[in-house]
């Protein structure tokens, strides 16, 4: 990528122009590389690791996407933030595990790891409900 001089001619204004814009590609290559490096700086603050899930892990489901099925209940401030728990039935990928959910919850059983957390029992003398 660039501008090459073909021939030598008789217009030196031309030669001139095009090592000023060969500067000038340089340059804007240079910023661009540099601020391209501070974007991703900046993405990766805000990443985080993901959970590694196998079959058969017990996980609760985040109502966010249910809450349309679960107002007939009770009012949606209510709401439990999370449902569950329920077993993984398959990992499809690294971001998106298959649940072995009930038939009352109307919803894919596939499902985002970003919609779920790691379900972590009762403490011994913890009330039950």
């Amino acid at each position: 990528m660039g501008f090459e001089i073909r021939r030598k001619g008789k217009y030196e204004g031309v030669e001139k122009f095009v090592i000023k814009i060969k500067e000038v590609q340089e340059e804007a290559k240079v910023v661009l590389e540099k601020v391209q490096e501070e974007m991703k700086k900046y993405t990766d603050r805000k990443r985080a690791e993901v959970d590694e899930y196998k079959v058969g892990d017990l996980v609760i489901l985040s109502t966010k996407d249910l809450k349309y099925q679960m107002v007939e209940k009770r009012t949606e401030k209510l709401i439990e933030r999370f449902v569950g728990p329920y077993k993984i039935k398959k990992i499809i990928l690294s971001n998106a595990v298959e649940l072995e959910l009930p038939s009352t919850i109307k919803i894919h059983l596939v499902v985002n790891v970003s919609r779920i957390q790691r379900y972590i029992g009762q403490v011994e003398g913890q009330k039950k409900e």
